[in-house]
């Protein structure tokens, strides 16, 4: 299970920094300026943020029911 959660971000994070004109590669990005990182990093936050409150939102409303 944990893998899959591991393999899931990961993609999270390549997708968000493709979206966002954010040059990221497998392995070393030291490149990278503290901005772009954290813009990435910044994004998929927000992200999961929002994924959990709708699940809660969710799943809330169903046992009010």
């Amino acid at each position: 299970m944990a893998s899959k959660n591991k393999a899931a971000l990961s993609n999270m994070k390549y997708e968000i920094a493709t979206e966002l004109g954010v040059n990221l590669k497998q392995g070393y990005n030291g490149d990278l300026t503290s901005k772009q990182a954290g813009s990435v990093g910044g994004e998929m936050v927000k992200r999961m943020v929002n994924q959990y409150t709708s699940q809660m939102n969710g799943s809330s409303s169903n046992q009010q029911r």
